[in-house]
């Protein structure tokens, strides 16, 4: 394991992130298929002293598990998060981290469930496919039909175990690896219509994104021995997801770089980063990029804190924070 720095970290934080470093699974620069296909099956327990790290589930929420089916054939697992309501719900369709590579929609139950109560909101937590077995595009193609199905399909997905509500009110929000994925969505999805004719995608939140596969921000130096998150995860990562030769155009390509997208008309977003992450700038230089194409964004910056900070709030001394602007922005956008 390459060394890192914990320098600059709240004490919570760096605590967290040293044991994290030290006894966690594997990382990914070393890691077998074995190794990345044990870890996908970690979940941390739902009660303390885990739930004090990552935070309760949220109260009065309903979770269930049902199928959407994708252009060929496959049957995509989404976790859906219902909490209790006499109207039709705004949707919130949420893209798990874990570099394309690892993560599970079961390890973000505390974070769904918290925001479908907070917004309030029906999530949809995407089992999108992952690499190296699935390479790029393919989450992209998972979710791309998950999000239409959703939208345009609506009557079949619901009698298929989704819960009810109102596809003309959609978000999208992803962290990490889905913030990339999310950030492209909104893209490719731009003209998506709900039924009421209006755009269905009313607004992106983007945590930590990756956005940028050329891996030309600078905080990737910068930042190169964070804690979580190193620069030779980075390009593990990225090798596991694009393969380990990807050429210019592949690297360039929107599927996977939202950054050489087409940013103009996309929903407006909301941009969370963390100064001592890596992909730190992937945020805010796609930030900067929404603001000149014309699109509204929020941009946030989370001083002393490192790539991840969403999935462990309570080790955190602005988790709280970070999660009421998530889950504010999101209501902001998607209330009815």
């Amino acid at each position: 394991m390459s060394r890192r720095s914990y320098q600059g970290l709240p004490v919570r934080t760096g605590l967290l992130t040293r044991y994290l470093d030290a006894m966690g699974r594997t990382p990914i620069e070393e890691a077998s298929l074995e190794d990345i296909r044990a870890s996908r099956e970690q979940v941390y327990p739902a009660w303390p002293p885990f739930s004090w790290i990552t935070g309760p589930t949220g109260r009065g929420v309903r979770i269930s598990d049902a199928h959407v089916r994708a252009r060929d054939g496959h049957r995509v697992p989404v976790r859906c998060y219902a909490p209790a309501s006499d109207r039709p719900l705004p949707l919130l369709v949420y893209l798990h981290g874990g570099g394309w590579v690892w993560g599970s929609t079961f390890m973000y139950d505390p974070l769904c469930s918290r925001l479908a109560a907070a917004v309030p909101a029906v999530v949809v937590s995407v089992d999108y496919r992952l690499a190296p077995e699935h390479r790029s595009p393919q989450a992209v193609l998972d979710c791309l039909d998950v999000v239409t199905a959703l939208v345009q399909d609506r009557a079949t997905v619901v009698a298929d175990g989704v819960p009810a509500y109102d596809p003309d009110q959609v978000g999208l929000a992803g962290d990490s690896a889905g913030g990339n994925l999310s950030a492209v969505l909104a893209q490719q999805l731009r003209d998506l219509r709900g039924p009421g004719g209006e755009p269905a995608v009313r607004h992106q939140a983007l945590i930590y994104p990756a956005t940028d596969m050329t891996l030309a921000s600078p905080s990737i130096r910068e930042n190169a021995h964070a804690p979580i998150l190193t620069e030779a995860a980075v390009h593990a990562f990225r090798a596991h997801y694009l393969g380990d030769a990807p050429t210019e155009d592949q690297l360039r390509d929107p599927l996977s770089s939202p950054l050489f997208g087409d940013l103009e008309g996309v929903a407006p977003a909301l941009v969370q980063v963390a100064e001592k992450d890596p992909i730190r700038d992937d945020g805010t230089r796609y930030a900067a990029a929404l603001q000149a194409a014309g699109v509204p964004v929020r941009a946030t910056e989370y001083v002393g804190l490192p790539h991840g900070f969403a999935s462990f709030p309570g080790a955190c001394p602005a988790g709280k924070q970070a999660e009421s602007e998530l889950a504010g922005e999101i209501r902001r956008h998607l209330a009815p």
